[in-house]
């Protein structure tokens, strides 16, 4: 059984287990003969006999699912020959693919060794006795924990002190994964950072100008040792970014300023949502209308005045991605302005000031740590696009401030770096990692420096 499946009846047994638990509760507050007082409600019993039924299932889930891909990889590597035996971690990442590709039918038996296919025919096999092992595990825990909560229901039992306690350590619980999940995220990429930098100087990555990461495998190659400066990249991180923030921003503001103070109900009823849809068109829509119409267009018109521009070009992508982040801008700066008390523009009109300038001294301001929030999440969302760079802006590494020449952008070069099957030891590879801890770490100053524009303006407008 597929593990979603297996959860949604983990789930199904849960809700079975409430209902009896209910049942019994309600039996034991009225045997024959009399009436029993409950300690609590019998939702609680019910509550009570579903979480037992539920959290050790959804833990032996969970622990087998984390465990029993490693244990199937070191059975299936240990069964082969000795000499096949990979002597690296990169080495067996790649040989595990291979061995899986065969099992799932993607590579044809034919085109590897004999070795591998039984490895396939093995990977198969134990992929299937996990998961039938894994359901029959889950499904006798589950039905076994019910039962014993099912059973430990006693009208003296203060079932509401327990489930509230379970459920508080529940929530604790999914607080601590998140920390922990961000702390992880830090930690392997900062350790594969530091792999990085054991085999590219600091200088080369920092203040380099040039940015070829092909590396050969083998010494005799042509090319043996690329080139692992950052600096083009993020030059055209934040060329398309700039270009994209000065479309978005300006538009987004002056529409979210007049659907909010300016506009009518209908207008507003009909402008705001046809302005939010530009938010649901994928990005790959938004790829080809920048390659195929924006790019086009910027290229003749600039060929018509006697300029040179590439066909793919830094400029086409900023206005196309500019013109996906507006409804950011818009939709989060009209709900701050929106939030602002009437009480504010009532005073300032009351006052003698026009509308006009209630909105350029009184709203604005007052609203500006909101608009802060969502220019910042804007320009996050602009460094981290992809696909329209891909499509519009291309690939080539160039160190340039042109808008009308081919640029990249980090996260560009990271998807790049990472597609395929790579070899996690390479310089090549370790380099994705560094690009995106020092793209966490732009993200994160960029946070730091808006949150201390932000705490300026509410200390002076509270």
């Amino acid at each position: 059984m597929q593990p979603a499946n297996l959860l949604l009846l983990t789930l199904v047994m849960a809700v079975v287990a409430y209902g009896l638990g209910y049942a019994r509760s309600r039996s034991l507050a009225m045997p024959m003969g009399g009436i029993r007082h409950l300690k609590s409600l019998p939702f609680y019993y019910g509550a009570r006999a579903a979480l037992w039924s539920v959290i050790p299932a959804l833990l032996v889930l969970g622990c087998w699912m984390a465990f029993q891909g490693k244990v199937i990889q070191l059975i299936v590597i240990g069964g082969l020959p000795q000499d096949m035996v990979p002597a690296t971690d990169g080495e067996a990442s790649l040989l595990l693919s291979k061995i899986s590709n065969v099992a799932s039918g993607a590579l044809p038996p034919g085109f590897v060794e004999a070795p591998i296919v039984e490895a396939a025919e093995r990977l198969k096999a134990l992929r299937s006795q996990s998961q039938f092992l894994m359901s029959a595990l889950v499904v006798s825990v589950a039905v076994l924990a019910g039962f014993l909560g099912w059973l430990r229901i006693r009208p003296h039992l203060n079932a509401r002190v327990q489930v509230e306690s379970i459920l508080k350590w529940v929530f604790f619980a999914c607080a601590a994964l998140a920390i922990l999940t961000t702390v992880g995220i830090i930690f392997s990429v900062a350790f594969e950072t530091f792999r990085f930098f054991g085999k590219v100087p600091f200088t080369e990555f920092f203040f380099g100008s040039h940015w070829s990461p092909q590396t050969a495998l083998r010494a005799d190659q042509v090319a043996s040792e690329g080139a692992f400066g950052m600096i083009p990249l993020f030059t055209g991180t934040l060329l398309i970014s700039a270009i994209a923030m000065t479309v978005a921003v300006p538009v987004g503001l002056l529409s979210a300023i007049y659907l909010s103070e300016y506009a009518g109900k209908k207008v507003r009823g009909v402008v705001k949502p046809l302005l939010e849809m530009l938010a649901g068109i994928p990005t790959v829509v938004y790829g080809f209308f920048a390659a195929l119409t924006v790019a086009p267009f910027i290229s003749d018109l600039a060929a018509s005045i006697g300029i040179e521009a590439s066909s793919q070009s830094a400029l086409a992508a900023g206005a196309v991605m500019g013109i996906m982040i507006i409804p950011f801008v818009s939709s989060l700066s009209d709900d701050v302005i929106n939030a602002v008390p009437q009480a504010m523009r009532d005073g300032s009109l009351a006052l003698g000031a026009t509308q006009s300038e209630t909105m350029k001294k009184v709203i604005f301001p007052a609203a500006l740590p909101g608009i802060m929030g969502g220019i910042l999440l804007a320009v996050s969302r602009a460094i981290g696009e992809t696909m329209i760079v891909v499509m519009a802006a291309g690939l080539a590494a160039n160190l340039t401030a042109n808008p009308l020449e081919t640029v990249t952008t980090v996260t560009v070069q990271i998807v790049t770096l990472l597609t395929g099957d790579q070899e996690f030891d390479s310089a090549k590879t370790l380099a994705a990692f560094a690009l995106g801890a020092m793209l966490f770490l732009a993200t994160l100053l960029l946070n730091v420096i808006a949150l201390k524009i932000v705490r300026k303006y509410r200390e002076q407008y509270d």
